[in-house]
């Protein structure tokens, strides 16, 4: 727990595949959590959400922390750290418990989510977040969002089970822990992601979150106002700078700032006329290129990126849930185009979500590139200062007063 004065310092720790970026929330509880620093450092040592670098990793962390330490004027000891890639799998679990004293209480809730994490994973696994759904209570109502308080013999959860590879989740712990700093929490990226940027209306109605990231694209879908799937695809915006090396022939730095400046994802959006200076490779003069033809290369590859999205949504059966369509974040959704792309592909509405909830700096509050780093300050606050609930008004109300175990992962 870092502190400053009689405020809480928060530091979220986004670990991403290509850049590491931490960001120093102050908050008081109760209040909105203001960012007062952030620290970003391109990130070689990972790959597709994974590793696969110790030293390198260490020290881009090591930079953005320094940064994030500077800007905010204070000492880091601990961070919330995100974690994603295509190891992470996810199940739904029911768990039983008898109610102790005929009233269900914390415990008896603490007590329930034990038993719906009782399954068999591999020995190589483990449970990352359990996170309930809602409750049945003697077999009489169904989906109930908040039991406490209610009398009853026997309690049953829905719950979400989040599981990584225990490989994965030390790495990154260890990497934490060579810059001399404790890892609070390991949080699943787009589960902050889902935090930061989703409204409890969309939430309610049903809806899919896909954050566009540059190693992974990583997706949550949530029905009833909890989360049902979540999933994270080994392919995202490093593939696109890819294709534009490949195409044009220049070298990867090049080709990545061709993409944010020149790149839109739908081909009709690039007149003919218009035209890009190319850089070439070695001491070659560059060359011009129409813009139409780097769009289409881009749009091909992010329509592969939405059928793999299209596709996971499918098999998670609850494509006919998602009634208030879905929520682009991440890097790689601030391209031109993508929502329309997305809207004529998914037939669904489609946005661009940023992190919402906070204050203070403009560079991180209206940037889709931030939601998992504001996510995890948001989760963060939320497990340090669990807010007991009160007894939900109507079904929406309870939803982000749960519980402080609501997150908590097994560590």
């Amino acid at each position: 727990m870092n502190r400053k004065g009689d405020k809480s310092l928060i530091v979220g720790l986004d670990i991403g595949t290509s850049k590491v970026t931490a960001l120093v929330g102050e908050y008081l509880p109760g209040q909105p959590i203001e960012v007062i620093g952030l620290g970003s450092h391109e990130s070689r040592g990972m790959r597709r959400g994974v590793v696969v670098d110790i030293d390198s990793t260490v020290q881009s962390i090591q930079r953005a922390i320094e940064e994030a330490e500077l800007m905010a004027g204070c000492e880091i000891r601990s961070v919330y750290a995100s974690i994603s890639g295509s190891h992470v799998q996810c199940r739904n679990s029911q768990g039983i418990a008898p109610i102790r004293d005929g009233e269900v209480t914390h415990a008896d809730l603490e007590r329930v989510l034990d038993a719906a994490k009782a399954v068999a994973i591999p020995a190589d696994q483990k449970i990352l977040h359990a996170i309930p759904r809602d409750y049945v209570l003697d077999d009489s109502q169904e989906g109930i969002r908040n039991p406490v308080g209610m009398t009853g013999v026997r309690l049953e959860v829905h719950a979400h089970l989040v599981i990584c590879a225990q490989s994965a989740a030390a790495n990154i712990s260890k990497c934490v822990q060579k810059c001399g700093l404790q890892v609070d929490d390991l949080i699943l990226s787009v589960l902050a992601s889902a935090n930061a940027v989703l409204t409890p209306d969309e939430r309610e109605l049903g809806v899919v979150l896909v954050d566009l990231g540059a190693g992974t694209t990583d997706i949550a879908v949530f029905v009833q106002g909890a989360i049902a799937h979540s999933a994270s695809l080994p392919i995202a915006g490093d593939k696109v700078t890819e294709d534009i090396a490949h195409m044009l022939r220049t070298p990867t730095p090049e080709a990545e700032q061709i993409k944010v400046r020149y790149a839109c994802a739908l081909a009709q959006m690039a007149t003919a006329e218009e035209s890009i200076q190319v850089p070439s490779v070695g001491d070659r003069p560059p060359r011009r290129m129409p813009r139409a033809s780097l769009a289409q290369a881009v749009q091909a590859r992010y329509e592969e990126i939405f059928e793999m999205v299209q596709a996971e949504l499918r098999r998670s059966g609850f494509e006919q849930h998602v009634r208030a369509g879905m929520v682009l974040t991440g890097g790689a959704s601030k391209m031109e185009g993508v929502v329309e792309l997305a809207e004529e592909m998914l037939q669904m509405p489609v946005r661009v979500g940023i992190p919402q909830h906070v204050t203070g700096l403009g560079e991180v509050v209206g940037n889709p590139v931030h939601a998992t780093g504001v996510g995890l300050l948001l989760m963060g606050s939320q497990i340090e200062n669990p807010r007991r609930p009160m007894l939900p008004a109507g079904r929406a109300g309870g939803l982000l007063n749960r519980l402080k175990n609501w997150y908590r992962g097994e560590f």
